[in-house]
């Protein structure tokens, strides 16, 4: 199964950990839950993308990348845009609302 849209992917604290900014190069260990899923959706022909505020620097991307195929992943996209296309988006800080309403969804 293929879908035309793509799941976008937080980077520090939802694929790699997280303890404080340590600069460019530094990026935490690969979450393996998060891993996991990023596999099966690939596997499913979903897209992802890594979703993250690094990438609104582009000096930082190289490294982002690197990180990925590292750890076995493959050299997936990697941007801090949205779009419409995007399904979902996987992230340690976000808070979802219901549609609409800005109620919070608990």
């Amino acid at each position: 199964m293929t879908t035309s849209g793509w799941i976008g992917v937080d980077l520090d604290g939802t694929l790699a950990e997280y303890h404080g900014w340590k600069g460019m190069e530094d990026i935490g260990k690969p979450i393996p839950a998060m891993v996991n899923r990023v596999f099966d959706w690939l596997y499913q022909g979903i897209a992802v993308k890594i979703f993250t505020a690094r990438a609104g620097i582009p000096e930082q991307i190289p490294f982002i990348k690197k990180w990925l195929i590292d750890n076995g992943l493959p050299e997936l996209e990697v941007t801090n845009v949205k779009d419409f296309a995007m399904i979902e988006l996987w992230d340690d800080r976000c808070k979802q609302v219901i549609i609409n309403t800005g109620e919070l969804v608990e």
